[in-house]
């Protein structure tokens, strides 16, 4: 058995959820990996995370004081890619050491696009929801967002910043780590061609794996966290080879 410290995988949930979505990946990730869920404010009964600030002033002391000191990674599904991808430009900005690997699921890159803005009424919310197609009609997804409304709804204020912050010159560059977009078959909002549309966003190479499933296929079953502990892996052992000599 290896004496190296794991990956600490740290994994941000989806909008309007907490981390009980990552329950049952430490098994499935496979060795070498040590899956961590982000629980944010808003998920222990707290105050909401509605800015950038809120977002980097929650996180950024758990990643910037690590308990090993080893490598980790980014995982963030939906708005929590969004969250990821701060978080990973945030520590690009101040010096620290970037993750290994950065992963992006079910979340088109912070461009202008589709998004209803957080003042949208409920009915017009569910509506927008429906007309493109992100929620079936009467799938278990459609009844999951209809209860979790008031968290969506600051969770939208949250999106909203990160995308104005993701699309603001920064004096830093682009985080260098190694970015894995996820997608998945049946999902219109994130199909595979976001893919080309990160590309903008980092300076290290750009890897797609799409899965099948709608948006919330992080929610189902052990593909997923197999995927991401097998890119941990590699991600790592790319890290330590030497640079090559030029």
């Amino acid at each position: 058995m290896s004496d190296e410290p794991p990956v600490r995988l740290h994994c941000f949930a989806h909008s309007g959820d907490g981390v009980s979505v990552f329950d049952g990946w430490r098994s499935a990730v496979g060795p070498g990996v040590e899956p961590v869920a982000v629980r944010l404010s808003a998920a222990r009964g707290g105050r909401a995370l509605t800015t950038r600030q809120d977002l980097l002033a929650e996180v950024l002391p758990r990643l910037t004081t690590p308990p090993s000191g080893g490598p980790y990674a980014l995982y963030g599904h939906g708005l929590g890619a969004l969250a990821a991808f701060t978080v990973a430009r945030a520590l690009q900005e101040r010096g620290a050491a970037p993750p290994v690997l950065l992963a992006v699921g079910a979340c088109p890159p912070p461009v202008p696009a589709w998004a209803p803005a957080p003042h949208t009424s409920d009915a017009d919310l569910l509506r927008l929801l429906g007309q493109d197609t992100v929620i079936p009609p009467a799938s278990d997804e459609g009844v999951f967002l209809r209860a979790m409304l008031p968290v969506l709804r600051a969770d939208l204020e949250l999106a909203h910043s990160l995308h104005e912050a993701a699309r603001t010159p920064s004096d830093a560059p682009a985080p260098a780590s190694a970015l894995l977009v996820v997608a998945s078959q049946d999902n219109p909002l994130a199909p595979a061609s976001i893919a080309e549309g990160w590309r903008q966003f980092t300076r290290g190479p750009v890897h797609l794996r799409t899965v099948p499933g709608r948006h919330f296929f992080v929610r189902g079953g052990r593909a997923l966290p197999r995927l991401l502990g097998r890119a941990c892996r590699v991600a790592r052992r790319l890290a330590l080879q030497p640079a090559p000599i030029g």
